[in-house]
């Protein structure tokens, strides 16, 4: 599809804002710290844990409620409003360190990503679609999935020397002023709101002023309110199995993979490299991750098939490389992880093209609690299996599930 000169500005636009915006969102100092931070307040694993587990469960709760809420108000606004709940929660644990801050700090940061979660997604599809240039969404979503990771990296080489100079305070302070800047480039996205799809009238109802609208509609709204949106959201994934089907795959692509990123440090040790040692196996894995992205333009073209190969290959690479219990064993991971990638933003691709109401955001937002959900589900399982038979045979079985995703894949029925 080609895109009106006169329309090229817009689009470039919207990209560099959304690439600024994915970076500053990850640029946060505080993640390489912030464990340390709680275990030098004297908190102890358990307490770390349950951390973890309040923060998922606000993403979880919040996460179906904010796309509705994106849908129904702004979705610029949602976007604008996510750093600002992380900032807040980030002072709160320098400034306050102990518990009770934390568990708010984890509140507030879980609170930021259900915001921004389904409304990012969906205002630069839907900004793309008015552009006439949706074909680019898969090019403008796998390189902000690259600016992630590379916000990721970023974090992780200034992190040491701003603690260095100022300690956590400083630290802190860096990840307060990167949210906030995140917050100020968000207010810079376009948007423009579809209107609602109408609903068609009951074949029964007589037709005359009013006939057929929803309680609560008027002729001529342009916004739904925040239960029509919930209902036209659940009314198009109820209705229409083809977007059901791309909702459930975006969770059964994302959230395996996502869950093992968070033990990559663990399998790296049982490498028996040594800690200094273990950042440069990372950043191979986040160099993998970072080529999947850019991959995107060209994964729109594999077809069922090749969208399966794809992940029994990510599957094998990772079990295969994990397996190896070497260093060398990460450079598999490192390609595994960037079909994972692949795989991740072509699921995304799908879902918002077969997505056809106004309700985009909800939609999306409902593949996102589905993942979280899963992950919460794998992070249980994962505990219990690296438990009985360590790390390289867990992240080994981990990934059978995939098999069947590909499988699912090759019936046609995704």
């Amino acid at each position: 599809m080609l895109v009106a000169p006169a329309r090229v500005p817009a689009t470039r636009r919207l990209a560099a804002t959304l690439y600024g915006y994915a970076f500053l969102t990850d640029l946060v100092l505080l993640y390489p710290l912030y464990v340390l931070l709680f275990a030098d307040t004297g908190l102890s694993v358990g307490q770390i844990s349950s951390l973890f587990v309040l923060w998922a469960a606000a993403g979880i709760v919040l996460e179906v409620p904010s796309g509705v809420w994106a849908d129904a108000v702004s979705r610029r606004l949602l976007l604008c409003l996510a750093p600002l709940l992380a900032a807040a929660g980030f002072a709160l644990w320098v400034l306050l360190p102990s518990y009770p801050a934390f568990a708010v700090g984890f509140l507030l940061w879980g609170a930021g990503g259900a915001l921004r979660s389904g409304a990012l997604e969906a205002l630069v599809f839907t900004e793309l679609e008015r552009l006439g240039a949706a074909d680019r969404y898969a090019r403008l979503i796998g390189r902000a999935r690259t600016a992630e990771v590379l916000g990721a990296v970023g974090s992780g080489v200034l992190a040491g020397p701003v603690y260095a100079l100022g300690g956590y305070l400083a630290v802190g302070a860096a990840s307060v002023a990167t949210c906030l800047i995140a917050a100020a480039v968000a207010a810079r996205f376009p948007e423009h709101r579809p209107p609602p799809a109408a609903a068609p009238p009951p074949a029964a109802t007589p037709l005359g002023p009013g006939a057929g609208d929803e309680p609560g509609e008027r002729p001529g709204d342009d916004e739904p309110g925040w239960f029509d949106s919930l209902r036209r959201g659940l009314g198009e994934v109820r209705a229409d199995g083809r977007v059901r089907a791309a909702v459930l795959l975006v969770a059964a692509v994302t959230a395996i993979w996502g869950g093992l990123d968070e033990y990559t440090g663990l399998l790296a040790a049982d490498t028996g490299m040594a800690e200094v040692g273990v950042p440069l196996l990372l950043l191979l894995v986040w160099a993998g991750m970072t080529v999947g992205g850019l991959l995107a333009p060209l994964g729109e073209r594999l077809s069922h098939r090749g969208y399966a190969g794809l992940l029994v290959f990510a599957a094998g690479a990772t079990a295969a490389g994990a397996l190896l219990r070497h260093p060398a064993g990460f450079l598999l991971l490192a390609a595994a992880f960037a079909a994972f990638q692949l795989a991740t933003v072509l699921a995304d691709v799908r879902l918002q093209a077969r997505i056809a109401g106004s309700a985009r955001a909800t939609v999306t937002s409902l593949a996102g609690m589905a993942t979280d959900l899963t992950i919460v589900a794998f992070y249980a399982g994962y505990g219990l299996l690296a438990g009985a038979v360590g790390n390289p045979a867990a992240f080994a079985v981990a990934v059978l599930p995939y098999l069947l995703v590909a499988l699912w894949l090759l019936t046609g029925r995704a």
